[in-house]
Parts: structure tokens; sequence; C-alpha cells
């Protein structure tokens, strides 16, 4: 079942993650140690697709629709521990990157331009 036309928001995938690991027992896995350490190795697969390419062949990896498949498997399997990771720590993965663009944008602002 696809949701191309209407794309989920994230605590609906949340929700469904959820729901998939409840359904087949897998919650007593799922500690954040356990998350963080399967969402590095599905990292470390996507790595390993760009791991010997050029950087031009690499803006073209999605050229390829064998390539692009992969891709896009391991960045939703990134997304997935990333996501079941947020939950279980109740931490709001959105409102975390706002605030992180935010520390970043005073960090390192715009060069020549001051705060008033």
């Amino acid at each position: 079942m696809t949701h191309e036309s209407e794309p989920l928001g994230l605590a609906e995938l949340q929700r469904r993650l959820a729901r998939f690991a409840a359904a087949r027992n897998w919650q007593p896995y799922h500690t954040p140690k356990n998350l963080v350490s399967a969402l590095s190795v599905e990292a470390s697969e996507l790595v390993e697709i760009f791991q010997w390419l050029t950087p031009e062949e690499s803006a073209r990896v999605m050229d390829d629709p064998g390539t692009a498949h992969r891709v896009a498997d391991e960045v939703a399997d990134v997304l997935a521990y990333l996501l079941q990771l947020c939950e279980v720590l109740g931490l709001d993965p959105l409102a975390a990157l706002a605030a992180k663009i935010e520390r970043n944008e005073q960090r390192f602002p715009v060069p020549g331009e001051r705060d008033a």
C-alpha cells in the first residue's frame, strides 16, 4: 500500500511503526541502546552504497533504478529506527531539529551579517 498522493505525517508513521512492532511482540527489544545500534547499522548500509563512488557518480546515484531502490530502502530503514528511537525516548524529532537549526544559526552566522 503506497501513500504517494498523500504523504503521511511523522506522528502517523511513528504510530504505524509502533503497531508493526507491537503486532510482532518486538517492543521488549526496542530499547534505546538496541535502536541506536540498529540505526548505526542501517546508516552504515547507506554509506556502503556510496563508499567507492566519485562525487560525480554519487550525485547521479538515483539515475540507476536498482541503486535508487537500494538508497530509498536504506533511507527508510534509517528514518524508521530514528523515529522509533524518538518515540521510545519521548523526543519530538521536529522540535529537536528546529532547536538545532536555531543554535546553528546563532553559532554560524552568515558572513557579513551582524545582529542589530
